[in-house]
């Protein structure tokens, strides 16, 4: 809009700075036509001089009148100009305006989501920050036997805890060899089964970071070696004839390291195996828990299963006691019926009696006297009647 105004504004400059070229230009030639009269006046007689005066005069009037005829023309076309230019800075101005709310409006809520935005990112940054740390602290924790041994053991002993029942465990349980496993849970052959949760996790660590090839052989080679005698460990310790299950559990507290296992080291898990030890995953263990949960109710249930036979005998004969009073009240309600069956079928009699005498018709007094029907003799109703 602005650009559009400068040549319009321009072009009018050039058409005023013409008009005064002109004006001046009119009143050049009228002092140029005053000198030339005056130089007539001297030299013609006084009556070419005057006639050439009136010419003149009127020459001048014509050309003041078109001089005042002109410079109204430019004052009108200056006042024209000038609204012009108000109007068109008016409305540059109001575009301007509107253009600027709507800019600053659209600017205020860009920078509102931008804080909320912020404020996600800063909370994300955050919560990475926290990961960061506690990962940070659960390799310390790892990298530590002492630590990721009583890691492994609180994880194994909430798995326990969220499934059985108290008098179904117990941890730290000295047996008859003075060997205490992690945890002993006991069956209904009142045989405990055995859990480990000390697994040698530094060789699988090693083995997970080996780039080269030769590395990763001897970091699969100490996994083997450190694994398998942990399992003997376990076999030789908690495995007691008589005593214990003829299997123990050796936890692992990783998924990721049993999916390592099973993947790189099958052969292993069938050697344990073989050996009685079960290698179990934190999955594997709430699995194994529940099923020796079901195992136990079974066992609760066939316990009391004479008591139950029991109750279910008391419950029969509760059951036959009370049909027989059904039974009794039963007649009582049929003898109440035929009672009050017999009470109607004598009130209708009576009914129809009454009745009847109602509707016994007497001609005078005299028959009426002479005509009396004798009383009946009382007799008491019988059911029937």
């Amino acid at each position: 809009m602005t650009d559009n105004l400068l040549p319009l504004a321009t072009n009018s400059l050039a058409h005023l700075a013409g008009a005064v070229t002109i004006v001046v230009a009119g009143l050049a030639a009228l002092a140029l036509v005053a000198v030339l009269c005056l130089h007539l006046l001297r030299r013609r007689d006084r009556e070419a001089a005057q006639r050439e005066i009136a010419e003149l005069a009127r020459l001048q009037a014509e050309t003041t009148g078109r001089l005042d005829t002109m410079c109204t023309m430019l004052a009108g076309g200056q006042a024209d100009l000038h609204r012009a230019v108000n109007e068109r800075l008016d409305s540059v101005t109001h575009h301007l305006s509107q253009s600027m709310s709507t800019t600053r409006q659209q600017t205020a809520e860009s920078l509102a989501r931008l804080g909320e935005r912020l404020a996600v990112i800063d909370g994300a940054q955050k919560n990475i920050t926290d990961l960061a740390s506690q990962v940070t602290s659960l390799q310390g924790v790892l990298s530590n036997k002492q630590q990721r041994g009583a890691f492994g053991q609180a994880r194994m002993e909430i798995i326990v805890r969220d499934s059985l029942p108290k008098d179904c465990y117990e941890f730290q349980f000295t047996l008859s060899n003075r060997c205490r496993p992690d945890c002993a849970i006991f069956l209904p052959d009142q045989c405990p089964l055995i859990i480990d949760a000390k697994f040698p996790l530094e060789a699988v660590t090693a083995f997970r970071e080996a780039k080269a090839d030769d590395e990763r052989k001897q970091a699969a080679a100490r996994v083997r070696l450190d694994v398998a005698r942990h399992v003997a460990d376990i076999a030789d310790k908690y495995l007691i004839p008589g005593e214990t299950q003829d299997l123990a559990l050796m936890f692992v507290p990783s998924e990721s390291v049993y999916a390592d296992l099973h993947d790189s080291f099958d052969d292993l898990l069938q050697k344990a195996f073989r050996s009685r030890v079960v290698i179990v995953s934190p999955s594997l263990l709430m699995l194994a828990v529940q099923v020796i949960q079901s195992i136990q109710k079974d066992a609760r249930m066939r316990e009391a299963a004479d008591r139950i036979q029991a109750e279910v005998g008391h419950l029969m004969d509760d059951l036959k006691r009370l049909y027989e009073r059904v039974l009794r009240l039963q007649q009582h309600f049929g003898q109440a019926n035929e009672d009050v069956r017999q009470i109607l079928i004598s009130a209708e009699k009576v009914e129809k009696r009454g009745t009847r005498i109602k509707d016994v018709e007497f001609d005078d007094a005299e028959e009426a006297a002479s005509n009396v029907i004798p009383a009946p003799i009382a007799h008491k109703l019988t059911a029937g009647d």
